[in-house]
């Protein structure tokens, strides 16, 4: 099988350029203290020629051999300070390689969510992409760092003690230099290619192995096993035959660092008599051929190596990630025309029309043909036995299922459609499962308002009835650990978030089935009282006694509408009612009696219209 990529005009790191340099931009105190003390490591690569030259021409020669070890000692103090500058460099680099590796663990991590909220297909690549090409980033950025800014201090301090030392010399060694770095970016290019392919078979391999565990117990039963075992040792050949093509190309870099490094000094060497002649001191001669062997072929040599191994794995590695996860769209202008008044924004309805759905091609449907209208302002809950199709219900209003056929609008607009900001600010779900992240409980509170102020959030902690939970946890500045948490205190935490969120539409999905009556009772009165639309899944039948209509699902059918009407059309919701009292339910009211509520809020106004399925072939 091959693998190779199509070659696209992969330079290696200069397309990547504004983006390798945004960590040390946006840092500007840490990257001048890391110029000074970079400074300072140029040191020994500065002094080093002309100190050999005064040792030579004032020491030796001269017949003072103690002088020219003194001015030797000073070379090796210049070698002990040029130590303590790295030392120093170092911890300062960590400071910006980490926070660039944390940033691509978020941006990889967010695609995947982004993903799977959107209902694509799982991309197992991810967790080769997460694991092994984030911290190949990491690793090789901090190589390139490295490499890059020891070349430049090195190289340009050999290069500046020989203008001082020996001018004549720099014909000598500035184009064999030129030559061999010019070679080795036009050989980078092709190793480029190679590097990269190397990269996509491991994401294949990755990618294959992880569908063959998936569906292992398919493989087996199905006696599939050799086939799969063949096609995964298929990829895991392409991925050796990329390295090993990868691995041709590596000693062409022997090739330019000889005319890099090499060259210049064979040069300098073969032009020594005539430089004598010229009136050149042989003191200046080896304290040229010390600025080549010592400075400039160790500089050169890192140069190749570095950016022949961390540096491709750094611009291929990178751009494979920004490939599968780009970097966001900027956001539009704000627009010019005057914004639509209060009466002529779109109403926030919920409309589902003729909507079908199953997991699966070949599954039986969960819900079909259904068609479903809850006006802006109504409070519906939704019950049924369990299985029967409540979730996924609320999955598709929410836009993380789309329906294999009809049409759903929530505010005029397919939710499934909307970016996640937008789906954002339309609706908000609150799982059975509350996800709280380890932090504080602000943040957690504040993550779909992060504009709210302590008074609001104070407000929506007390009106879903979390306030003893935060008092318990030391208040709003309290640091979260989830694992320390019970389901309900993460219900709580979750239900606030909801409360506080700018969205009209409010779904729960089982959302307090790990708190008590009483307190779920506390939290969905809060939520009808909140303005906008509330949907909840209901876990006990005491959030249909609450609601002002109910939606109940019945296997083949759908009943909908005010809470006596819905006693009278649907036997499996009198049946509920009757489990949940040991009164007797209920009766229903004469026909044509029907209707809301009453004693429901006027605000919360509008009726459930349309609950009844299409008539099925």
């Amino acid at each position: 099988m091959n693998v190779r990529t199509p070659r696209d005009p992969l330079l290696p790191l200069f397309p990547l350029f504004p983006l390798l340099v945004a960590p040390l931009r946006a840092r500007p105190g840490l990257l001048l203290r890391l110029i000074l003390w970079s400074l300072v490591e140029a040191v020994p690569a500065l002094l080093a020629g002309h100190l050999v030259a005064r040792a030579v021409d004032h020491g030796f020669a001269a017949g003072h051999p103690l002088r020219g070890l003194g001015w030797l000692a000073l070379m090796g103090l210049g070698v002990f300070a040029g130590a303590w500058g790295t030392r120093q460099a170092y911890p300062l680099l960590a400071r910006v390689v980490e926070p660039f590796r944390d940033d691509l663990v978020r941006r990889v991590a967010a695609g995947a969510l982004h993903q799977a909220v959107a209902g694509q297909p799982v991309d197992a690549s991810g967790v080769s992409r997460l694991t092994l090409q984030v911290e190949m980033v990491r690793e090789a950025y901090a190589g390139v760092l490295m490499v890059v800014r020891g070349f430049l201090l090195t190289v340009g301090g050999a290069l500046l003690g020989m203008v001082f030392l020996a001018p004549s010399v720099l014909p000598l060694v500035l184009p064999p230099l030129l030559a061999g770095l010019g070679l080795f970016l036009a050989l980078l290019r092709r190793m480029a290619g190679a590097q990269r392919d190397v990269i996509v078979a491991d994401e294949r391999v990755a990618e294959a192995a992880g569908a063959a565990c998936a569906a292992a117990r398919d493989i087996t039963a199905c006696g599939a096993e050799d086939g799969v075992r063949y096609r995964l040792a298929e990829r895991i050949d392409a991925q050796a035959a990329a390295a090993r093509r990868l691995a041709v190309l590596m000693p062409a870099r022997v090739l330019c660092l000889a005319v890099a490094g090499w060259l210049p000094l064979l040069l300098l060497l073969l032009a020594a008599p005539g430089l004598r002649s010229g009136g050149l001191t042989t003191g200046a001669v080896l304290g040229a051929a010390t600025y080549v062997t010592g400075g400039l072929q160790p500089a050169v040599r890192s140069l190749i190596q570095g950016l022949g191994g961390s540096g491709l794995r750094l611009a291929v590695a990178l751009r494979r990630i920004l490939e599968a996860h780009p970097l966001p769209a900027p956001p539009p202008a704000p627009s010019t025309r005057p914004r639509a008044s209060a009466s002529a924004r779109p109403a926030h309805d919920v409309v589902l029309t003729a909507v079908t759905f199953a997991y699966g091609a070949h599954a039986a449907p969960v819900l079909r043909d259904l068609d479903l209208t809850v006006p802006e302002g109504a409070h519906l809950a939704v019950v049924g036995p369990s299985g029967i199709g409540k979730s996924t219900l609320a999955g598709l209003i929410c836009g993380t299922l789309r329906p294999d056929r009809g049409r759903i609008l929530v505010a005029g607009r397919p939710p499934a459609a909307l970016s996640p900001a937008d789906r954002s600010a339309v609706r908000v779900l609150v799982p059975q499962e509350a996800y709280v992240f380890s932090g504080g409980l602000m943040e957690n509170l504040c993550l779909l308002r992060p504009d709210a102020g302590e008074d609001e959030v104070t407000a929506a902690v007390a009106a879903v009835g979390a306030a003893p939970l935060v008092t318990r946890l030391g208040g709003l500045g309290a640091q979260v650990d989830p694992a320390a948490l019970s389901s309900g205190e993460r219900q709580q935490i979750a239900l606030a978030r909801a409360y506080l969120s700018p969205a009209p539409l409010v779904v729960l999905d089982e959302a307090t089935c790990h708190l008590d009556p009483a307190a779920e009772a506390r939290a969905e009165e809060a939520f009808a009282r909140r303005p906008g639309s509330l949907v909840v899944i209901a876990h006990r039948i005491s959030s249909a006694l609450r609601a002002r209509h109910v939606l109940v699902l019945d296997g083949d059918r759908a009943v909908g509408g005010a809470h006596h009407e819905v006693l009278r059309r649907s036997p499996l919701y009198r049946d509920l009612v009757g489990h949940w009292s040991d009164e007797a339910p209920p009766e229903a009211p004469p026909d044509g009696a029907a209707g809301d509520d009453p004693g429901a809020p006027a605000a919360r106004g509008g009726t459930v219209r349309a609950i009844l399925p299409r008539s099925r072939s």
